[in-house]
């Protein structure tokens, strides 16, 4: 059993930033991969980032060289770095973390960003 907390979500002008949290707990024992997606209204939850646990990264081309995504591994804690934000960011933001190994698949419950033009 896993739970993800993320955080950090607000209200932003384009042009701005915001820097995501998602702090993982319970069941996190070797977890690999942890990403984050995000979904708009009326629309389907799409990948944003992921990393590994090794630090391999992986970015949507929509927000690549504007996002960057980091992980804490001794605080069991992901990051997503947001920079030149823009109207069409706006979403809720999701911390993923997958253990196909158990069949499971975790969320957290989103954190909104709202960017105004």
């Amino acid at each position: 059993q896993v739970q993800l907390v993320e955080s950090g979500g607000g209200l932003v002008q384009a042009g701005g930033s915001l820097r995501l949290s998602c702090a993982a707990s319970g069941t996190i024992f070797r977890i690999n991969a942890m990403g984050w997606f995000r979904q708009a209204p009326g629309k389907q939850r799409d990948m944003v980032a992921t990393i590994t646990r090794g630090g391999t990264t992986n970015y949507a081309d929509s927000v690549k060289g504007r996002f960057t995504i980091s992980r804490d591994n001794d605080k069991n804690t992901v990051y997503l770095e947001m920079n030149s934000l823009k109207p069409e960011d706006t979403a809720t933001y999701y911390c993923n973390v997958p253990r196909p190994e158990y069949g499971i698949n975790y969320w957290g419950k989103g954190t909104l960003v709202t960017v105004s033009s």
